[in-house]
């Protein structure tokens, strides 16, 4: 059985906050169905990257949004002019991510502000797994997620772009299917599968900037692991980059 959580009533956060701290009073409350009260082993907790970016102190002041997406792009993809004389880019950001403005976000910041993505969003969701130990006595997985875009369909979803504790990708390959055939191409990419589970409880205006999964524990390792980088596609892997 799949579960999740996502609380009301986390406040807001500004630069400093320590986020481990902030999230064990409302995860050491939890009630689940089956009466039992808190986290447990297994447990994945999954949290808004625009949190995370502002305990960071990567709001910056003072910084045209268009400016900032210059700064944080290594890579042009694609861009798009609009009658209104807006350009909306995709680029490659200096997190290895193919995102739409790079990742960098004016929305529920002050005017005049603009918040960029996590640094390291690997690093930081070690670091958040380290103090959610020493405070719960376990080691949940961590994932940070973000909102993207995608090729070939419309909507945005949200995926892994931090994780800590947990495999982000579970690779079938070598077994076999229901017939007999051998899996020759299934990788899952179950770290963003949770991430989009998770946004279905947080929502995206619903003041509920993380979530708590239970039920696939399965996938929670010890050690923290390599991290959502894993999940970007090489250059030498990316068909995207060929063209026709």
């Amino acid at each position: 059985m799949l579960l999740v959580q996502a609380p009301d009533g986390v406040g807001e956060v500004t630069s400093g906050t320590d986020l481990a701290a902030l999230l064990t009073p409302f995860l050491a409350t939890l009630t689940w169905p089956d009466g039992s009260v808190g986290p447990a082993e297994g447990d994945i907790v999954v949290i808004a990257s625009k949190i995370v970016a502002k305990s960071e102190g990567r709001l910056v002041a003072g910084k045209d949004r268009e400016a900032a997406i210059t700064a944080e792009t290594v890579r042009v993809v694609a861009t798009r002019d609009y009658p209104d004389g807006s350009t909306l880019r995709i680029v490659e950001n200096k997190q290895g991510l193919v995102m739409a403005a790079a990742g960098v976000d004016a929305s529920n910041v002050l005017p005049g502000t603009v918040l960029l993505l996590p640094e390291d969003p690997d690093a930081s969701a070690r670091r958040i797994r380290r103090g959610l130990n020493a405070r719960l006595g376990l080691r949940p997985g961590v994932l940070i997620t973000d909102t993207v875009g995608r090729p070939w369909r419309r909507g945005i979803a949200d995926i892994s772009i931090g994780a800590a504790g947990l495999d982000v990708l579970e690779d079938l390959r070598g077994q076999q299917d229901m017939q007999g055939r051998d899996l020759r191409a299934s990788v899952i990419a179950v770290a963003d599968e949770i991430a989009g589970a998770a946004d279905l409880v947080r929502g995206k205006a619903k003041g509920r900037p993380f979530a708590i999964v239970r039920g696939l524990g399965h996938l929670v390792t010890h050690e923290d692991g390599d991290g959502a980088a894993v999940a970007i596609r090489p250059p030498e892997e990316d068909m995207f980059r060929t063209g026709s």
